[in-house]
């Protein structure tokens, strides 16, 4: 770990308590909007490997499965937590999940294609929509309920295949879509947290494998999976992940929405500076 002796003691405390803060704002975010923390955790990983000086060839790949590993354990609490408070609807959820797996497999395998600017580029443009579209005063509103099986498997298809690309947990995605199909937003927001487990388990997986043999990754990294950033991370955010979820069902759908919107644009505007070295 040639980098950690090239810092001061002071520097690596300073690092290790961004990670650490990270988690905490990530799992309010899980609980709060059923993000799954990714849109938290992609950025600041980005960043931070970045100011590191990490091969940009690999930088955001490490972020993005760093991102997704995390996501697990934050994505089952933040679920349960919903589920306990009647956030989480079955009939929404179990016919999203065999498209949103394979989803997940489609995204997986364009990863390993994509360079890391590209992904860079992505997550920002379709986190800029999504935020577009959740600040307005007037949703979007489709339809009740969700489309037939053809529509409910494209939607499955995207939710798994952009979020499993952009290292999060689907609540960006389908936290929208379903509110676009009028459901409302605490159900939306509690069933976006149960995709996330959908999600991230598999993506793992497949950021672990596609990134063995990888040159140039950051030290302590399996795969694509950063193991420093993992373990300083997901306690804070397995601890915060309720905090969020209980904030959730005290504040108004507005509030949530505005609150949803603007982490969204802040954190696009982000990458986009990252992308493209602004």
């Amino acid at each position: 770990m040639d980098f950690l002796s090239a810092h001061s003691p002071l520097w690596l405390a300073g690092l290790a308590s961004a990670l650490m803060v990270t988690g905490a704002v990530a799992g309010i975010l899980a609980g709060l909007l059923g993000v799954g923390g990714g849109i938290v955790i992609v950025p600041v990983l980005y960043h931070l490997f970045s100011l590191l000086g990490i091969d940009p060839e690999v930088r955001m790949h490490v972020a993005v499965g760093t991102s997704l590993a995390a996501i697990v354990p934050t994505s089952i609490i933040s679920a349960r937590a919903h589920y306990k408070r009647g956030g989480l609807d079955p009939q929404l959820f179990k016919p999203l999940v065999p498209w949103t797996l394979a989803g997940v497999l489609v995204g997986a395998l364009l990863s390993g294609y994509l360079s890391g600017d590209v992904l860079a580029a992505l997550f920002a443009v379709i986190a800029l929509l999504v935020a577009l579209n959740m600040a307005l005063e007037r949703s979007l509103s489709l339809r009740d309920g969700l489309p037939g099986l053809f529509g409910t498997g494209l939607l499955g298809l995207f939710i798994g295949s952009l979020s499993t690309l952009m290292g999060i947990g689907g609540g960006t995605l389908s936290v929208p879509i379903l509110n676009a199909c009028r459901t409302p937003m605490h159900i939306a927001v509690g069933t976006g947290a149960a995709l996330g487990v959908v999600i991230s388990l598999p993506g793992v997986l497949a950021y672990l494998i596609n990134g063995l043999g990888a040159a140039n990754l950051p030290p302590a990294t399996l795969g694509y999976v950063n193991l420093l950033g993992l373990a300083l991370i997901v306690p804070t955010t397995m601890l915060t992940a309720p905090w969020g979820a209980h904030i959730a069902h005290a504040v108004n759908a507005r509030q949530l929405r505005r609150l949803f919107a603007l982490f969204l644009a802040l954190t696009a505007i982000r990458m986009l500076f990252g992308a493209f070295d602004l």
